[in-house]
């Protein structure tokens, strides 16, 4: 092919697929797939010396998107440089040292996959917020970026100052979210930096709240006026000015400790709570940065590793449908198990109907698949190479649970089942109800729920607390016997003591899972209370959207019935005024080992209850922190910072 016209279509390819990931935050194509791409196009505009002016190649990436207002950067925002194998990085390391005549120190950092951003502060004030757009440009993200918990607004100094960073989703907040887009019908986020994407540059600054994003802070914009003199300074600065910085650096000598650190980054990621796609090496004096210098995309003295994605490809041999508890109709790939980043994958996400078609997935195809982020096992591609006479994937037009013609609403990706009486979505419902996360009735588990539906017994909640009456008939069903329905009669009875948040919980209300449920019980206080809420009441509630508002009225009047019927069979909780001594009050309190005399979820309570609140991070704001046995970096953190220590016993007599 003529090398003007490849590098042409490439240019056009990848400029598109940048389009797609930075500002519609829906990519149409892998982050390995795109790579290969953009190293093929680096490779021949070098053998050729044939550059566009428009090449991505010659640009940070970013777009701008077109919804937000702009800032233009008073200091470019640049990218890094990729390398993807040792050898690339001793290359590096090669020419920096070859080109200052030093044998210099490296700062070895995360590399969180987010998205960039700056702070601007005047006096310690927060003042603007951006992305980082195209380097030059980048959108206006002030008061959306405000709204995340762990950005400071006043900083300890009353300094002028920009900071740049990244803002992520947690992994746990991306499954939550991803769960609720599945029951609304909406297309699910590829990975959490997409969603952190998505949600970052939400019109409404609410909707941003809600989503529970993240942030690590690593740059000091014109960082040697402040006294800083290399990167570790940097960070040790950010996090006396209250920013939250990632702990896991280290400040490397030679490329044998670089090395050692990607070997144990590589392990440590899988156990982390948000996404990181590699390692970012830089030279930590910042005088011997500025005399290394820069190209017009990226700085000479850093390089991004990336680690490689984890891929298989198996046989999917069939296309499984599930109900949601609100209908939505949810198809899987079954696959051929394959040994995948650990683990033995037998079943993808297909996500909806529209995603199959696009990549023209079929039954009986050999199909590519990854964890998506490193967390959802998705279907990436297919080999169409090894396809024979696959019939094209027609999407089922009924229920597979009541045989009901299925609805699609415009804009909604997902199809649901419109059957207020459908037997999988009220046997959801139900087991969600009996849950762990919502009324923990022990033995009501989803095989018992469903034999007990299927017997009649169970038809909606109420049924549950009804069961009683029928204890004899139920002590004659072969696998019950008196002792287990006994058992399970008692652990119902004991449900009917749960707190409101719990029974807000079970209702299922869209929208509202644990932590907003709570915010709920802690306002109303009681059922009664809930079921005259009002919207602007809502609307004010910590973490609450208009969505959110209008799901729980829209929920209360439909079924205001069900609740009083709950209320009637004896599960009518009240939030009791806590009368607890607040001694954690204003206190940030970490939490890290194996614990045995707590679960997690306990000692939060305990915390809270006493006005204290449990972080995930020690920093200097820390003002204690609880060890289990093995620790971990935490422990070695809080030493470091001096901060105080506390045993399982020790803080159990402080509760006393």
């Amino acid at each position: 092919m003529d090398y003007k016209k490849r590098i042409e279509e490439l240019v056009a390819l990848l400029n598109q697929y940048n389009y797609e990931y930075y500002v519609l935050d829906n990519p149409s194509v892998s982050d390995f797939e795109y790579d290969k791409l953009y190293q093929e196009l680096k490779t021949l505009e070098n053998k050729y010396n044939y550059i566009l002016e428009n090449s991505p190649t010659q640009s940070v990436g970013d777009f701008a998107s077109s919804e937000l207002s702009k800032i233009t950067h008073e200091h470019p925002m640049l990218s890094l440089e990729d390398v993807f194998n040792k050898a690339d990085i001793e290359n590096f390391l090669s020419r920096i040292e070859k080109e200052s005549h030093l044998h210099l120190e490296y700062i070895c950092e995360l590399k969180i996959d987010g998205i960039a951003s700056s702070l601007t502060y005047k006096n310690g004030k927060y003042v603007l917020g951006a992305t980082r757009g195209d380097g030059v440009v980048g959108e206006n993200i002030t008061r959306n970026i405000a709204t995340i918990l762990d950005v400071p607004k006043t900083l300890t100094k009353p300094i002028d100052l920009e900071v740049r960073g990244e803002v992520y989703l947690p992994i746990d907040n991306f499954n939550k979210i991803n769960a609720a887009r599945e029951e609304e019908g909406l297309a699910l986020f590829m990975n959490p930096r997409n969603a952190a994407g998505g949600s970052l540059r939400q019109l409404d600054p609410n909707v941003t709240k809600q989503r529970g994003l993240a942030t690590f802070y690593y740059t000091v914009v014109e960082a040697e006026k402040y006294g800083l003199k290399t990167q570790a300074d940097a960070l040790c600065f950010l996090e006396e000015l209250g920013f939250k910085v990632n702990p896991n650096y280290k400040v490397c000598k030679d490329i044998k400790e670089v090395m050692e650190y990607i070997e144990d980054v590589d392990v440590l990621r899988k156990k982390l709570n948000y996404a990181t796609d590699g390692v970012v090496i830089k030279v930590n004096n910042f005088h011997l940065q500025e005399e290394i210098g820069y190209t017009v995309k990226s700085p000479k003295w850093a390089v991004a590793y990336k680690f490689p994605p984890e891929e298989a490809e198996t046989k999917l041999i069939a296309i499984e449908y599930s109900v949601g508890r609100t209908g939505t109709i949810n198809p899987t790939a079954v696959l051929e198990p394959v040994l995948l980043s650990g683990s033995v994958i037998q079943k993808a996400t297909l996500n909806n109907e529209e995603f199959i078609l696009e990549k023209d997935i079929r039954i009986n195809d050999y199909v590519i698949i990854r964890k998506a982020g490193e967390i959802i096992p998705e279907v990436v591609s297919v080999n169409k190479d090894k396809r024979t006479n696959n019939v094209p994937f027609k999407m089922i037009t009924h229920c597979p649970s009541c045989n009901t013609l299925l609805k699609k609403e415009e804009g909604i990706a997902m199809h649901y089942c419109p059957n207020p009486n459908c037997d999988a979505k009220l046997k959801a419902s139900l087991v969600y109800f009996a849950s762990r996360d919502a009324m923990n009735i022990a033995r009501l588990g989803e095989k018992v729920t469903e034999q007990l539906y299927e017997l009649g017994y169970l038809k909606k909640i109420t049924d549950i607390y009804k069961l009683k009456d029928h204890k004899d008939e139920l002590e004659k069903i072969a696998g019950f016997g008196k002792k287990s329905i006994g058992n399970l009669l008692e652990a119902i009875e004991e449900s009917k003591e749960n707190p409101l948040a719990l029974v807000i919980t079970g209702l299922g209300i869209k929208q509202i899972g644990q932590k907003a449920a709570k915010t709920l019980a802690n306002f109303y206080k009681s059922l009664d209370n809930l079921l005259e809420a009002k919207y602007e009441e809502l609307i004010l509630l910590k973490d609450f959207g208009a969505i959110m508002a209008n799901s729980v009225l829209e929920y209360l009047q439909e079924n205001k019935g069900l609740i009083k019927e709950l209320q009637n069979l004896g599960v009518n909780p009240k939030e009791e005024v806590s009368d607890l001594p607040l001694i954690f009050l204003n206190q940030k309190i970490v939490v890290t080992g194996r614990l045995e005399l707590f679960s997690r979820g306990e000692i939060t309570e305990v915390i809270e209850s006493r006005g204290g609140q449990v972080t995930s991070a020690v920093s200097k704001n820390t003002d204690f922190v609880v060890v289990g046995e093995n620790p971990g970096s935490k422990y070695t953190k809080a030493q470091e910072l001096k901060i105080k220590v506390l045993t399982e016993k020790e803080f159990l007599e402080l509760i006393k």
